[in-house]
C-alpha cells in the first residue's frame, strides 16, 4: 500500500490518496461519483451529499453488492434546503460545486472503526498535526430523549492520541445529521482544523470563521424517525462520512483560502489572461477579487453539471443553471470589463482541471462550450440596455427610500432577464433594498396571465375560485372520482354544480356556456400535457317536451378536486342532482390516446439515438398531433432525425403491448430504466405505464436489465393497448425552442398517413420532372414551388423535396440561360435584316425574341448597325399571350418631334395595350398579340407622319 503524499500533494493526489487509503487498508470498493443532476429522483434538484446515490439503501428499498464503498461525490448545493449560491465569493471557503470525499458501511463496520481509520489518515498517511484537529460529538437532544453520544466521545479518547481537551460536545443542530423530516437519521463527529498562526482556534469551532473550518464529518446513522417525530432504532446500523475536497486541499497545501488552492489558480490565470484584469489578490472587500471567485465557481458548476445532462431553462434545476451562468456573466462584464463571452472559453480550463476525475467533462466538452456559450450570448444581448435600467432604478430608489421597487425588478426580469437573486445581489452592493413583494405580486400576476392564456378575455368557466371550492367542500362536495377515464366504461355522474364563471347556478337553459361539475366521471381533464376530451353529457329522463336533454362538452378541465366539463347545452334542460350519461367522442378520445402512446415511444427513440441526454422538457398530447419538447445541444442532423422516426415506427409494427398500472412510489423509482419528469410531484401510489412489459414484472424484479431499453414513464395520462393501434408516424417539424431545448411535432395515424401520401407524391413528381425536355423544365419547377410551402409535408420527405427541388431549380436555370441566348441570338439575326431597312430614318419590325431581354438585345444591334436612326422593335412570346414594345428615338430626331414614348404608347394601344416613358427610350406592352401588324402599320404611319 503507497497512500502517501507529497510535502505540497495537488489536489489529484490527495483524491487519489483518499480513495486508495479505504480501498487498501479498509477493503472498500471504489465506485464512480452518483450523477449531480439525478434524473431517478424527482425531489432532488442536485446531488447536494455524499449519500444521495445510497438514499435508497439508508431508506430500506436498495441494496448494493458492496457493504463498504469510498467515492468523490460530485455536488451542487445552489438550489433549495442546501444553497451556498449566495455565499460564493463573499468569503473563501463556499461554493456552489465541490466534491464529498466519502467512505460508507451499509449494516458493517460502525463507530470504532469509522473513527479509527479518519484518524489514521489524517496523522499517519497525510501527516496533520494533531494539535491543530478538534472534534465535536452529539451533546444530545431532551426534545428526542436523547443523551450526549458518549460512546463516539469515549472512542475518540481510547482510539487516538488526540487531546481530549479539543473534544467538545454540540447540540443537535451541529451534530445530529437527518435526512428529512423522516428516515434515517443519526449522531454525527465532526473533524476541524485550526490553521490560526498560534494554533490558537480552539474557541472558533463551530463559529464559521475562515481558519477553523470543518472538514469531514463522521455520520453513524442508527435511528428512524417516525412520522409523529419519535426516534426507534434501526436494525442495521450504516456510516456515512463526507470530506470537502476543496477544504483539505486548502489544509495539505499549506495556504489560508480554498481559492489559493490549485483547483482555482488555473482559472483565475485563464480569466486574467482573457480579460487583462489585475491579478487575483485574495481580498474580500476588492470587487474584483470577488468577481474571480464566483466566475471560477460558476463556470466550474455549470461544466460540472452540464456533462450529466442538466441544461439551463426556465423552470426548476434549469433556471437554477441560468441564475447561476448570467450571475457570472455580470460580473464577468461589469467588474472585469470582459468583451464578448468568458465563460466558455474557461471550460477547457475547468475540463484540464477535473477532467481526470470525471472523464465525462473532456467527452462532452464540445456540447458544454456551446450550451454556455448560447446562453453567455443571449444575456450579453440585453445585459447592458439592463444595466442602465437597474442604474437608473438605482437612482431613483437612493431619492425614495433607498429600495428598488418590485414592478422594476420585475421588468429586469422579464423583459432583460436578471434572475431576482441577481437584482437583489447589485442592489445589495449598491446599499440598497429590494421590495420582494411587490416584485413576487408582479410574478404572480405575470403567471395568472400565461395561465389565462394571455388574454383578458381568457373563458371564465374554466376554473374555480378558491372561495367557490370551499364552498362546494363545505357542502360535501369532495370532488370528481374520473378513475373510469382508464377503461371508458358505461358511466352515469350526478351533476354536482354548475358554474357559469361568476356563480354556481342550479339550471342550464339551452344554449348556455357553463361549467359542469360531476361525482362521477368517464371524461379526461386536461393535466400533464395531455388535453381535455369532448363528448355529450346526456339525460334521457330529463329535459323538455322532447323527452331529453344534452349538454355538448367542448373541452374537460380541472379545477381543485373538480373535473370541469366545459360546454353548452344543445337540447332541453338539465339540473342541479340530474343524472347524466357521460359519453365521451371515441373518435377524439382514440387520437388522443394514439398520440400519447406514441410521445413515450418518441422519448425512448429520442434518448436511443441522441443518448440519455434527450431527456424530456416538455409536452403536449392533443387530438391531430404530439408535440415534444427535449434537451439538445445543437440541431439534430436529418439522417438522425430519420433515424428517431424510424425508431418509432417500428415499434408500431412491433404490435407491443402497452401496461398501465398504479405502484407504490418508492418501489416504482427503483425500476431499471424509470423515467421520471425533474419537477413533477408525483403521487403515491404513482401510476406507471411500460411498452413492451407488464408493469408487476417491473415491480417484482426492478432491476432487470431487460426493461432498460424500454419506454417506462410515471404518467397519469391515457392509452393505447397496444401500439399496433397507433397504425401510423411522422415527425413533421424539427425546431430550437430556447438555449438548450429543441421541439418535434409529430402525428399518428390517418393524419400522419395522409402526410406520408402526400409527401410521397410530390418526391414522384420531382422524379418525373427529372426526366423532361429541359426547355420544359422552368415552367414547371416554378408552378411546384408555388405549392410546396402551403404542403403539410413530414420532416424528412420535406428536407428530400428541398433538396431535389433545388437540383431541378439548377436545371431549369441552366435551361433559361440557354433559351435566353437562344432567343437573343434570334432576335439579333432578325434585328439586323431589319436594319437595312433605315432608308426612312427610322426601323420598324418585330422579332422572334422570347423575353424583354431578348428584345433590348435586338435593339442594340439596330443601334450599331444604323445610330442615326429610330428604331421600334416588338415580339410576341409564345404562350404568353402579350406583346412586348421597345423604342429608341436619336436626339436628331427628337428635334423633329418624334418622342419614343408617344410612339409606344400609339403603337400597345392598337394592340390593346398601353406604356411609355422618355423621349430617347420608351416601353410598353400589348395584350392581344394577333393585332401586332397592325400595331406595326400604325407604329410607321405615326412616325412617317411626325417625321415629314
Amino acid at each position: 500500500m503507497n497512500t502517501s503524499i507529497s510535502d505540497t500533494p495537488t489536489t489529484a493526489e490527495i483524491r487519489r490518496s483518499f480513495l486508495e487509503f479505504f480501498r487498501d487498508q479498509a477493503g472498500h470498493e471504489i465506485i464512480p461519483s452518483g450523477s449531480v443532476a439525478p434524473h431517478d429522483d424527482p425531489t432532488l434538484l442536485f446531488a447536494n451529499a455524499g449519500m444521495n446515490q445510497f438514499k435508497d439503501v439508508f431508506l430500506g428499498t436498495g441494496t448494493r453488492p458492496w457493504t463498504r464503498v469510498t467515492d468523490t461525490q460530485k455536488c451542487i448545493r445552489a438550489g433549495g434546503k442546501h444553497n451556498d449560491l449566495e455565499d460564493v465569493g463573499r468569503d473563501t471557503y463556499h461554493h456552489t460545486f465541490f466534491e464529498m470525499l466519502g467512505n460508507w458501511s451499509f449494516g458493517d463496520y460502525f463507530k470504532a472503526e469509522a473513527i479509527s481509520w479518519a484518524w489514521q489518515l489524517l496523522t499517519e498517511v497525510w501527516g496533520l498535526p494533531k494539535d491543530r484537529l478538534y472534534v465535536t460529538v452529539f451533546g444530545g437532544d431532551e426534545k428526542d430523549g436523547l443523551g450526549a453520544d458518549e460512546e463516539t466521545e469515549r472512542l475518540w479518547q481510547e482510539l487516538t492520541d488526540i487531546d481530549p481537551k479539543h473534544i467538545s460536545r454540540w447540540g443537535r443542530k451541529d451534530n445530529f445529521w437527518e435526512m428529512g423530516a423522516t428516515g434515517p437519521c443519526g449522531p454525527c463527529s465532526e473533524i476541524h482544523f485550526d490553521s490560526t498562526p498560534d494554533k490558537s482556534g480552539g474557541d472558533l469551532v463551530n463559529l464559521d470563521h475562515p481558519d477553523v473550518i470543518e472538514f469531514w464529518n463522521l455520520v453513524f446513522i442508527q435511528f428512524n424517525r417516525r412520522d409523529d417525530g419519535s426516534l426507534v432504532e434501526l436494525p442495521s446500523r450504516h456510516v456515512d462520512t463526507g470530506m470537502g475536497l476543496e477544504r483539505i486541499a486548502r489544509i495539505l497545501q499549506g495556504v489560508r483560502s480554498n481559492y489559493d488552492t490549485d483547483l482555482w489558480t488555473p482559472i483565475f490565470d485563464a480569466i486574467q489572461s482573457r480579460t487583462s484584469a489585475a491579478a487575483y489578490g485574495g481580498s474580500l472587500d476588492d470587487p474584483g477579487d470577488v468577481a474571480y471567485r464566483v466566475i471560477a465557481d460558476h463556470v466550474r458548476c455549470l461544466a460540472i453539471a452540464l456533462a450529466d445532462g442538466a441544461r439551463p431553462g426556465s423552470d426548476g434545476r434549469g433556471y437554477v443553471l441560468r441564475r447561476i451562468l448570467r450571475r457570472g456573466v455580470r460580473m464577468a462584464r461589469q467588474t472585469l470589463n470582459a468583451d464578448g463571452p468568458l465563460l466558455c472559453e474557461l471550460v477547457p480550463v475547468v475540463v484540464g482541471v477535473l477532467g481526470e476525475a470525471f472523464p465525462e467533462l473532456a467527452s462532452q466538452q464540445k456540447d458544454i462550450i456551446s450550451i454556455i456559450k448560447g446562453e453567455e450570448e443571449a444575456f450579453l444581448a440585453t445585459l447592458d440596455r439592463g444595466l442602465k435600467l437597474f442604474a437608473e432604478a438605482a437612482a431613483s430608489a437612493r431619492q425614495s427610500g433607498g429600495e428598488i421597487g418590485g414592478e422594476q425588478a420585475f421588468l429586469l426580469h422579464d423583459t432583460y432577464g436578471f434572475p431576482i437573486d441577481l437584482t437583489a445581489q447589485m442592489a445589495e452592493e449598491q446599499g440598497l433594498g429590494l421590495d420582494r413583494a411587490a416584485y413576487e405580486a408582479a410574478m404572480e400576476a405575470a403567471r395568472e396571465k400565461s395561465r389565462q392564456g394571455g388574454s383578458e378575455g381568457a373563458d371564465p368557466v374554466r376554473s374555480l375560485p378558491p372561495e367557490v371550492l370551499a364552498g362546494l367542500k363545505q357542502i360535501g362536495g369532495h370532488g370528481t372520482d374520473d378513475s373510469p377515464k382508464y377503461e371508458q366504461p358505461l358511466c352515469i355522474g350526478h351533476i354536482r354544480g354548475v358554474w357559469n364563471g361568476k356563480d354556481l347556478v342550479e339550471h342550464i337553459g339551452e344554449g348556455e356556456h357553463v361549467a359542469v361539475l360531476l361525482d362521477r366521471t368517464t371524461f379526461y381533464a386536461e393535466q400533464g400535457g395531455q388535453i381535455g376530451d369532448t363528448g355529450r353529457l346526456v339525460s334521457e329522463a330529463e329535459g323538455d317536451d322532447r323527452g331529453g336533454a344534452t349538454f355538448r362538452v367542448e373541452d374537460t378541465t380541472r379545477s381543485g378536486p373538480w373535473v370541469l366539463h366545459i360546454g353548452h347545452m344543445t337540447e332541453g334542460r338539465l339540473h342541479l342532482g340530474a343524472a347524466v350519461d357521460t359519453r365521451v367522442d371515441r373518435g377524439h378520445h382514440e387520437s388522443i390516446e394514439a398520440n400519447h402512446t406514441a410521445t413515450h415511444l418518441l422519448n425512448r427513440a429520442l434518448r436511443t439515438v441522441f443518448g440519455p441526454g434527450a431527456d424530456q422538457r416538455g409536452s403536449l398530447v392533443a387530438a391531430d398531433r404530439l408535440r415534444f419538447d427535449y434537451a439538445a445541444s445543437n440541431a439534430p442532423d436529418i439522417k438522425d432525425m430519420a433515424r428517431v422516426e424510424q425508431c418509432v415506427r417500428e415499434d408500431v409494427t412491433k404490435d407491443l403491448a402497452v401496461s398501465a398500472q398504479e405502484a407504490p412510489l418508492d418501489a416504482a423509482m427503483q425500476i431499471n430504466g424509470v423515467r421520471a419528469m425533474f419537477g413533477e410531484k408525483y403521487p403515491d401510489p404513482v401510476r406507471v405505464v411500460c411498452v413492451g412489459a407488464d408493469v408487476p414484472d417491473l415491480v417484482e424484479t426492478p432491476d432487470s436489465p431487460a426493461w432498460q431499453n424500454l419506454s417506462i414513464e410515471f404518467c397519469g395520462g391515457t392509452h393505447l393497448a397496444s401500439t399496433a393501434q397507433i397504425d401510423d408516424f411522422m415527425i413533421l417539424q424539427e425546431q430550437g425552442l430556447a438555449a438548450g431545448i429543441r421541439r418535434i411535432t409529430a402525428a399518428t395515424g390517418t393524419d400522419a398517413s395522409d402526410v406520408r401520401s402526400r409527401g410521397e407524391q410530390i418526391l414522384k413528381r420531382l422524379a418525373a420532372m427529372a426526366t423532361l425536355d429541359p426547355a420544359e423544365l422552368p415552367d414547371q419547377v416554378d408552378a411546384i414551388s408555388r405549392e410546396i410551402p402551403n404542403m403539410e409535408l413530414g420532416l424528412v420527405h420535406r428536407r428530400e423535396v428541398e433538396s431535389q427541388l433545388a437540383s431541378l431549380r439548377n436545371t431549369a436555370k441552366t435551361a433559361r440561360k440557354a433559351a435566353a441566348g437562344a432567343a437573343k441570338n434570334a432576335a439579333v439575326e432578325d434585328a439586323k435584316a431589319i436594319a437595312a431597312d433605315a432608308d426612312e430614318g427610322f426601323v420598324i419590325g418585330e422579332v422572334a425574341a422570347t423575353d424583354r431581354d431578348s428584345l433590348l438585345a435586338g435593339m442594340d444591334t439596330v443601334r450599331a448597325a444604323a445610330p442615326d436612326a429610330a428604331c421600334l422593335l416588338a415580339c410576341r412570346p409564345e404562350d404568353t399571350g402579350k406583346v412586348i414594345i421597345a423604342a429608341r428615338v436619336p436626339d436628331a430626331l427628337i428635334s423633329q418631334g418624334l418622342k419614343a414614348g408617344d410612339w409606344v404608347r400609339v403603337t400597345a394601344q392598337a394592340c390593346g395595350g398601353g406604356g411609355g416613358g422618355r423621349p430617347d427610350a420608351a416601353q410598353a406592352g400589348g395584350k392581344e398579340p394577333e393585332k401586332l401588324p397592325e400595331a406595326l402599320c400604325a407604329a410607321r404611319a405615326f412616325a412617317k407622319e411626325t417625321l415629314t
